[in-house]
This record gives structure tokens, sequence and C-alpha cells, in this order.
């Protein structure tokens, strides 16, 4: 299927790679299909980007690439919501924010993490009751320079 983007242009991507938040993002309820792009093939960021909406994608992220204790608990309800069955292995990316004056201060969003399902394609933003914050810096003043990875191009990548 194409997926039109501002960013990227039209892009040709297997419709079995669009994944679907049934309730959205948080902020962007009408749009419900995805496909996540991949970054740089040497960047851990990869683009979340909306099949719907040609100017709508985010930056995300493994959490554990920034924040090793990153634990939450997942409930039963929000299993049940991507279909996920105990064998499941379902993962989680956080969105980052950028800044466009200062692309060092990228910061994530450790309390509304994207909770996927690989196998049945369907995910959910959570929104966390435990105390981790909304803009958790990603990096530190010594690792600034590693912004420089976060480019505009990418390539469709499995969730």
């Amino acid at each position: 299927m194409n997926v039109a983007s501002t960013r990227f242009g039209i892009m040709t991507v297997p419709a079995e790679k669009v994944l679907t938040f049934p309730s959205g993002v948080l902020g962007f309820p009408e749009w419900t299909r995805y496909v996540m792009l991949d970054h740089d093939t040497d960047a851990p960021f990869k683009w979340l980007h909306c099949v719907e909406e040609a100017s709508l994608a985010f930056v995300v992220v493994d959490p554990s690439v920034f924040h090793q204790n990153y634990q939450i608990e997942i409930s039963a309800e929000a299993r049940l919501e991507v279909e996920g069955s105990e064998t499941d292995e379902l993962s989680l990316v956080v969105i980052l924010t950028i800044p466009s004056d200062d692309p060092s201060a990228v910061t994530a969003n450790l309390r509304g993490p994207l909770l996927m399902n690989p196998r049945t394609r369907l995910c959910k933003q959570l929104v966390l009751a435990e105390d981790y914050p909304t803009r958790y810096p990603v990096f530190s003043p010594s690792t600034h320079a590693e912004s420089s990875l976060i480019s505009p191009h990418a390539e469709a990548v499995p969730a």
C-alpha cells in the first residue's frame, strides 16, 4: 500500500505492517493506523508514521535504550485490548519530543508508553499512574552529540 508523508514522500509499505491503535494516540483519537519506519539502521530511533494523515508522525524509541530501570505493570485490561495472550511478547516504545531550537534536549514521555502486540498488530497508548515524567531527558549533557542520530530518513520495519 502507498503511504503519503510530508517528511518522506510516497512510501510503499506492506499492508501487513500497519499497526492499529483502536483508540488512537492521545491527542489524535481520529488517527488509528500507523506504520513503524526505521529511522536509521545504526540508531535506535524509529518513526511511528500515521497512514491516514501525511503530516502526523512521532519519533519513538525502546525506553530501555536510555532508562535501564524503566519497568511498568501491564494491566490485564491493556493486554486484552491488544489481544495479548500469556505467551505474546508485547513491546513498548515511548514518544520523544525534539525541540526544534535544541535537538540535543530530547525528552521522552515515560508516563504514556505505547504498548504493541507484534502478532496482532494492535497497539494502545497507556497512561501510567506510576510516577514517571512526561518529559524525561534522553541525553545527558555528555551525550548530546548522540542527538545527531535523529534524521528525517526512514524505511519501513516490523514493530
